[in-house]
């Protein structure tokens, strides 16, 4: 604890030094200890913003800013149409940079406008150890990851957020509905919405820590394994609804659910890119 203290007061030290900033805020976790730690040390120099995707559920949007003005933060909503964007589209290992570069840039658009020196994003030190492509675009645009910056991981933020009582301390993480998907298949509105579709009504009934993997007229499901006896005593309801959505067949994925199961077939020649994207 006293190390994770340690890292606090150097978080502080490095917002306040700051001065004015602009907090990217998805109304996750680390965004949240981002900004909450922000206000404390700066007060109203403080702006969240939250944007709006077609690649993100917008229940998220919307409890990320109810959530930012709950706390008393002043609060600016914008979007991106990633779907406009033939390298995002595409949906190759390298569609991550370009979704990333498209927000930090976007973002730092906003900033100048605005009058903010800074732009910070939630970026944790585990982010350091997969493949993360956007890395390489943070970099690129000058955006602050201040939770690396301190060395936190997961457990600090997660802790941390605890002690601030925060009420997500302990919530979930989200990602990008693009991550459903195999590299090489192409998106669009109705196949993100199909897979976004299912996610919800699989959370609407009891699995809380779900994937829908795409796989054309398969759909792969992924649950923590302790719950995945319960998904095929439900599979009657579930095959039936997600026939419905569009899906010809439906599966579970016996090794349960795990962040990033679609980086697992990317061939070993990509393991320089992807040593380059986190560069």
């Amino acid at each position: 604890m006293a190390d994770l203290q340690e890292k606090n007061r150097q978080l502080g030290k490095t917002l306040k030094d700051m001065g004015r900033v602009m907090v990217a805020f998805s109304g996750g976790v680390d965004s949240a200890v981002v900004l909450k730690r922000a206000q404390e040390e700066l007060g109203d120099n403080v702006l969240a913003v939250v944007v709006a995707s077609e690649l993100f559920r917008e229940s998220e949007f919307d409890a990320a800013v109810q959530f930012a003005e709950d706390m008393g933060v002043r609060v600016h909503k914008t979007e991106m149409k990633e779907l406009e964007n033939p390298h995002i589209v595409a949906n190759n290992p390298d569609s991550w940079y370009h979704s990333k570069k498209l927000l930090y840039t976007h973002l730092n658009e906003l900033a100048e406008e605005m009058g903010y020196p800074y732009v910070l994003d939630g970026m944790i030190m585990d982010d350091e150890e997969d493949f993360r492509p956007g890395l390489k675009a943070r970099t690129e645009e000058g955006i602050r990851s201040v939770l690396q910056e301190a060395k936190m991981y997961k457990t600090d933020v997660r802790a941390l957020a605890k002690e601030l009582n925060l009420p997500v301390w302990n919530k979930l993480a989200s990602c990008s509905l693009a991550s459903r998907f195999p590299y090489g298949t192409k998106l669009n509105k109705r196949i993100v919405n199909q897979v976004n579709q299912a996610e919800v009504y699989l959370k609407g009934i009891g699995f809380d820590e779900v994937r829908v993997r795409y796989h054309e007229n398969v759909a792969r499901i992924e649950v923590s394994p302790e719950k995945i006896m319960e998904l095929v005593e439900k599979r009657e309801q579930v095959q039936h609804k997600l026939v419905s959505l569009g899906f010809d067949y439906i599966s579970v994925d016996l090794r349960g659910y795990r962040t990033g199961s679609m980086n697992e077939v990317l061939p070993e020649a990509s393991q320089e890119e992807k040593l380059a994207a986190n560069a």
